[in-house]
């Protein structure tokens, strides 16, 4: 719903098990509303959306102060202890339909840890599961989130010097989703300030999309 005052985006995660979606959801919403823990096997079974509170003054939007709200989907992660690939992918539609039908989705988020390899038949998982679900227009409306950003840079490599050492599957899909990426720190004093730098970036993406979102009925 786009009064010219408030503007409500709506985002999905979607990524392998153990990527860090539901701690990436937090960080988008600003709070802890998705379990997220570390455990041997997904910890998400159903999708679960998450509200954020009013960020007033977010933006500034031909002349007017604009107040963001985020809404973001988490989703079951694949491999799943206790869903078939199918399963998820039935859960996710279903979701999609109910959450995103009629207002439909302006980001899909592929969850990546930037410290695992992207590569082989599990890696690619995510993006085909998006395709499936977004239709050709996926390409549009996806964007790469990498988790675990800190590792790089103990490892020493900037950002752009770890995407220049990644596999060719991962700079491929970076090629489909036109170069929409962002990384998340997990660093214990800046949750704000990181919360804000991923916020504008997805903002970037979803303007340059002219705020138009995808719909599922």
């Amino acid at each position: 719903v786009m009064d010219t005052n408030k503007m409500v985006i709506n985002l999905a995660l979607f990524g392998r098990t153990q990527s860090g979606k539901s701690s990436a959801g937090n960080i988008l919403l600003g709070s802890t509303e998705f379990h997220s823990s570390f455990s041997p096997c997904a910890v998400t079974k159903n999708c679960s959306l998450g509200r954020s509170c009013y960020l007033h003054s977010f933006m500034r939007r031909a002349g007017q102060e604009v107040t963001l709200q985020v809404q973001v989907l988490d989703t079951p992660g694949y491999p799943h202890s206790k869903l078939s690939m199918e399963q998820v992918k039935q859960e996710l539609k279903k979701a999609l339909n109910h959450h995103f039908g009629r207002e439909g989705l302006h980001l899909a988020l592929l969850v990546q840890r930037a410290d695992v390899p992207f590569c082989g038949q599990e890696a690619s998982y995510p993006a085909q599961l998006i395709q499936e679900l977004l239709g050709h227009a996926w390409k549009n409306y996806t964007a790469v989130l990498f988790t675990h950003a800190e590792k790089i840079e103990e490892a020493g490599f900037s950002e752009n010097e770890y995407l220049h050492e990644a596999s060719d599957t991962l700079l491929a899909l970076l090629n489909s989703v036109q170069q929409r990426y962002v990384f998340q720190y997990k660093k214990a004093n800046s949750f704000n300030e990181q919360r804000m730098k991923i916020l504008e970036r997805i903002v970037e993406f979803i303007k340059e999309n002219n705020y138009q979102a995808l719909t599922f009925e």
